[in-house]
């Protein structure tokens, strides 16, 4: 069983700003592999179950505020018995990396990701996988305005090719491990900073 969980805020309000891309890369990952699978509400989530290279796979968008992702995540483990260090795999945004990166990797620190951190209170640890999609950093822009903003044009045309590229990270994960999913994804998610 693999979960895979994107962050975001519910409500057509949060659509489409930076705080939300783990909610567009479940959508592109649905799109790659769960084509006509329906969606339904379990766990304070919109889930969709489907199979990947006869691997049981749950996507998911948790409908509780970013700050309380935690609980729908621990609901959906624990129902499957799944290993949070091998079967779970988070989306989130990061301000510390530049608009159109993303990096994949086992494990490390929730960074002041509310979202990340909220998971770990329920797990009390973070050995388990997260996908990191650049944002850019907020500059003289508070946060939290920053991060519930939309993108600016110039940032949308380098976050529509990361999401993809770490949607296509997300299924290698899936088939193929956490190992060969990191040697190409953080290859083909590296990104010049812009001046």
């Amino acid at each position: 069983m693999k979960l895979i969980v994107g962050l975001g805020n519910p409500g057509s309000k949060y659509n489409g700003t930076r705080h939300n891309v783990g909610f567009d890369v479940i959508d592109r990952i649905a799109n790659n592999i769960a084509m006509g699978e329906p969606a339904t509400t379990k766990f304070d989530s919109i889930i969709i179950e489907t199979r990947c290279n006869g691997e049981k796979t749950l996507l998911m968008k948790p409908q509780l505020f970013m700050n309380r992702s935690g609980s729908p995540v621990k609901q959906a483990l624990t129902f499957y018995k799944a290993d949070p260090a091998t079967d779970l795999l988070v989306i989130v945004d990061d301000i510390h990396l530049p608009c159109g990166a993303f990096r994949l990797r086992q494990g490390g620190s929730a960074g002041g990701h509310n979202g990340l951190s909220n998971i770990n209170n329920h797990f009390g640890n973070m050995n388990w996988s997260r996908l990191r999609i650049g944002v850019d950093e907020a500059g003289i822009i508070p946060q939290a305005d920053y991060v519930l903003g939309r993108f600016t044009p110039e940032q949308l045309e380098c976050i529509a090719p990361a999401l993809t590229g770490a949607a296509n990270a997300a299924s290698i994960w899936i088939t193929q491990g956490i190992d060969e999913a990191m040697n190409k994804c953080n290859e083909s998610g590296k990104t010049e900073t812009r001046n």
